[in-house]
């Protein structure tokens, strides 16, 4: 009888995200044997769409994986690669990173030993997004020895309070493959403001930017919304699903970050990201919570593996913050940053504030911080059981 594989693993929740944390070390240096454990470990492709046979929960927040080692660069302590599994394909795209789940990358390299901490105060954690080759700071609670994880930080999208997690993503923007500022990389097209001409729907203002994760910006009336929408007005609506994957896709090659819209559709389903942004208004949130206008700056929707997410990517977050600090975006011209640098936007499960410094420098704008606070907790640790292969 096939035996299974015994690896170790912690099952955290980051942000408004669950995901499966490795040791790079306990997982196959072959990157094709990886590829078929880690879509084993999630119970991917599964043609019924539900991930019973795996770790994944039916959701693109629950169908994650992380890679954690120690790292060699100088300025980082850890390098952190993520996936993002498909649920119904054979496929984990590497492309981007999952903010939320950034959350989490502290807390466990900690707590596995791959950095040192102070028993009581705040741990700095330097970490080096490698998908995406950008670097993060995570500020960790400590007491006693051990990761603070209760508190009484409340984040909107997790029900429980826990001690928070204060992240910055620094010079966020793209950059040309070393980590160092490019310039206008952070605008692919060169504009601040593109018009694409989406099929079925016609020509529409865009601002593509990537920060964070590259990131599509429309203003919600283009696509007949108005910006106040939860899961259930978009999900179960096919027609406007396709709506979006249309402008999406199209977004990825004026990008350049893929030929054709067909290969946006089925190689790179995580990145781009689509978000839909308006003028604020009032509306209930998913848990009943009701938010006034006053409360927030702006309204904010973002789509991730085509559905519509239950409240804000964390890089999606990092990308309102640098568009909304830059002047002549689809998201600044709705609701430009504060003096202090901070926007406070609502999405589907409440609001949520995030800052970035930016600057002009020689004409080009410059974000070279992004500020956000999240907390996360560890839900299992020991180890996932993969069938040996043959």
């Amino acid at each position: 009888m096939t035996q299974q594989l015994r690896i170790p693993a912690v099952y955290m929740r980051g942000g408004t995200s669950k995901g499966v944390f490795f040791l790079k070390d306990d997982l196959p240096s072959d990157p094709a044997a990886r590829e078929r454990l880690l879509l084993r470990v999630i119970g991917s492709p599964d043609r019924y769409g539900k991930q019973t046979d795996g770790m994944g929960a039916a959701t693109s927040s629950t169908s994650k994986i992380v890679i954690l080692s120690k790292s060699d660069r100088p300025d980082s302590d850890v390098d952190y690669l993520f996936g993002q599994v498909a649920i119904d394909a054979p496929v984990i795209d590497w492309s981007g990173n999952c903010g939320n789940l950034s959350t989490a990358v502290g807390p466990f390299a900690i707590s596995t030993g791959l950095v040192a901490a102070p028993a009581d105060g705040t741990a700095m954690v330097r970490i080096w997004q490698a998908n995406i080759k950008k670097r993060i700071v995570s500020h960790v609670p400590m007491q006693d020895g051990e990761v603070r994880e209760m508190g009484d930080f409340e984040l909107d999208g997790v029900a429980f309070p826990a001690a928070e997690v204060r992240l910055e993503f620094l010079d966020p923007a793209a950059d040309d493959g070393d980590g160092e500022s490019a310039g206008g990389a952070m605008f692919p097209t060169g504009n601040r403001i593109d018009v694409l001409d989406v099929a079925g729907l016609g020509r529409i203002e865009a601002t593509l930017i990537d920060a964070g994760n590259p990131t599509i910006f429309v203003d919600s009336a283009r696509l007949g919304l108005s910006g106040t929408e939860l899961q259930g007005d978009i999900n179960g609506n096919a027609r406007m699903l396709a709506l979006a994957e249309s402008v999406r896709s199209l977004g990825a090659v004026a990008m350049g970050l893929a030929a054709t819209q067909e290969e946006a559709t089925t190689r790179r389903p995580h990145t781009p990201k689509l978000a839909f942004v308006a003028r604020p208004a009032a509306y209930t949130a998913s848990d009943g919570k009701r938010v006034e206008p006053g409360s927030i700056d702006m309204l904010a929707r973002i789509f991730s593996m085509g559905v519509l997410h239950h409240a804000m990517t964390g890089t999606g977050a990092v990308a309102i913050a640098a568009a909304a600090a830059i002047p002549g975006t689809i998201v600044s011209r709705v609701a430009p940053a504060g003096a202090d640098g901070r926007v406070r936007f609502g999405h589907p499960s409440g609001v949520l504030s995030v800052g970035a410094q930016a600057a002009e420098e020689n004409g080009q704008w410059a974000v070279r911080k992004v500020m956000m606070s999240r907390s996360a907790r560890r839900l299992m640790e020991g180890w996932v059981r993969v069938p040996a292969e043959g």
